[in-house]
This record gives structure tokens, C-alpha cells and sequence, in this order.
């Protein structure tokens, strides 16, 4: 079972669409590849079936995501639980340090915004979820143990 937000699977369903109109695009430049003439030396035409199978395994991907994906109702949650959805601030216990975290069902990948995305498999999303403000969670991470103090739920 996968837990995202409503973004998330507005998100994936959307690129799901865009790959799934990829495939007409893809098909006619292989033929158009196709026509130039001997395939083992075709380079275009190599690419373009390279392009079609990423296409494909992409494709292949979303579709399972979005089978298995349940949206978290998170209208109906406690304000005061992390659960997915939630950006939280915690405090290393260590170092001070305080960094904004954002429990995802779905990693985006984008390194622009002003928080770290973690998801509930991860762990560091294992350990903030259902957890409160003011508890100490203990994560294990690859570079060891670290201990984070839950400051806020900011959203």
C-alpha cells in the first residue's frame, strides 16, 4: 500500500496522461526511423526504440503506483499527528540544527522548495509517522543513529 496526498495522485495520474500521449509520438518516429534505411546502423531509429521503452517501463510504473496508491484523508486527522502531507520541523538533538520535513507519499524529486520530501518507507518517514510535537524520534540512518525532537507541524 502506498499512502499519498490528493497533489500526489493529481500529480501521477497526470504524468501517467503524458506519457501515455507519448506513445503515438514515439511509434511514428520509429517508422519514420524505420525508413531510412538499414536498422542495424540507424541510429535515430535505435534511439527512438530506446526512447519507446523507457516510455513503457514508465508507464508500467505509474500504473502500479496508482493501483496500489490509497489517498490519505487528511482533513480528518488530528492537527497534532505527522501522517502524510505533513511538513514538520524537527531539531537534531545532537547539533541544534533545524531543517523542515515533508512526509510524501511520492517523491517529486524537486530540490527547489524549502523542505526535505521523505516518504512513509523511508526511514526517517517510518519513524515521524503518527508521531506528535515534542516527541523525540530516533532514525537509522546510513550514517547512523541520529535522534530529531519534533518542533512544529507547520502544515
Amino acid at each position: 500500500m502506498l499512502y499519498i496526498t490528493k497533489e500526489d495522485k493529481l500529480r501521477l495520474e497526470k504524468q501517467y496522461e503524458e506519457c501515455i500521449g507519448k506513445q503515438k509520438i514515439l511509434s511514428d518516429r520509429i517508422g519514420r526511423a524505420r525508413e531510412l534505411g538499414d536498422l542495424k546502423e540507424n541510429a535515430e531509429y535505435h534511439a527512438a526504440k530506446e526512447d519507446q521503452g523507457f516510455n513503457e517501463a514508465k508507464i508500467r510504473e505509474l500504473k502500479e503506483k496508482l493501483s496500489i496508491a490509497v489517498v490519505a484523508d487528511t482533513e480528518h486527522l488530528p492537527d497534532d499527528i505527522v501522517f502524510v502531507g505533513a511538513t514538520v520541523k524537527l531539531r537534531d538533538v545532537d547539533s541544534k540544527a533545524e531543517d523542515l520535513y515533508k512526509l510524501v507519499g511520492d517523491a517529486t524529486g524537486n530540490f527547489d522548495v524549502d523542505y526535505i520530501e521523505v516518504t512513509p518507507n523511508s526511514p526517517m518517514g517510518e519513524a515521524l509517522m503518527k508521531s506528535k510535537v515534542g516527541d523525540v524520534i530516533r532514525v537509522n540512518l546510513r550514517r547512523g543513529k541520529k535522534r530529531f525532537e519534533i518542533i512544529e507541524i507547520v502544515s
